[in-house]
């Protein structure tokens, strides 16, 4: 018996990875552009993030420093629970810094709400959103994101840095994932 590939549980290539590199670029050029002449600090959300924030970091002709957070609002599910839980918080202090949040996706910006509100109420000197996947259709609250590289319909999509069950991240497109993958009783 043939062994399956990750690549067919997707019903479907949403992004290339040619895609993802081009438009990631142009997101590297805007930051670069709208913070000219200043320091930048990337937030990285783990773990879905860490793909988008090591491509896009080298995008940015800019003094960058980095730093990670962790946050749950999904556990093993495919809907977030509206609970956001910090896992890691940040190593470093951010008071009068330019702080850009870099997140794999924002669907329900219940999560991105509250990372918003927590890191301004430390002391940033400004605070931007820098998202790769943006799903307006599950919007549950009112957000505004600065970068936004993709607007995709309301799929579960995996890959380049986005799971289900801890799997599927490594895929160097996006995809959206079958149903029937997801649907499993395990």
């Amino acid at each position: 018996m043939e062994r399956k590939t990750l690549i067919d549980d997707l019903e479907r290539v949403l992004l290339t990875p040619e895609e993802i590199n081009a438009r990631v670029a142009e997101l590297g050029r805007r930051i670069t552009n709208d913070f000219r002449g200043e320091e930048v600090r990337l937030v990285g959300i783990l773990k879905g993030a860490f793909m988008f924030f090591a491509d896009l970091s080298r995008q940015i002709d800019l003094p960058v420093s980095m730093d990670f957070m962790a946050i749950s609002s999904y556990g093993k599910a495919t809907k977030s629970s509206g609970v956001v839980r910090i896992i890691k918080d940040l190593d470093n202090d951010i008071t009068g810094k330019n702080v850009i949040i870099v997140e794999d996706i924002i669907d329900s910006g219940m999560s991105l709400s509250f990372l918003k509100e927590n890191l301004i109420s430390r002391g940033a000197k400004s605070l931007k959103i820098c998202v790769l996947l943006d799903k307006p259709d599950r919007r549950r609250t009112q957000i505004d994101v600065d970068y936004v590289g993709f607007t995709i319909p309301d799929e579960f999509v995996v890959g380049f840095g986005l799971d289900y069950a801890e799997q599927y991240r490594a895929l160097p497109m996006i995809g959206v994932l079958k149903p029937s993958v997801y649907s499993r009783k395990d």
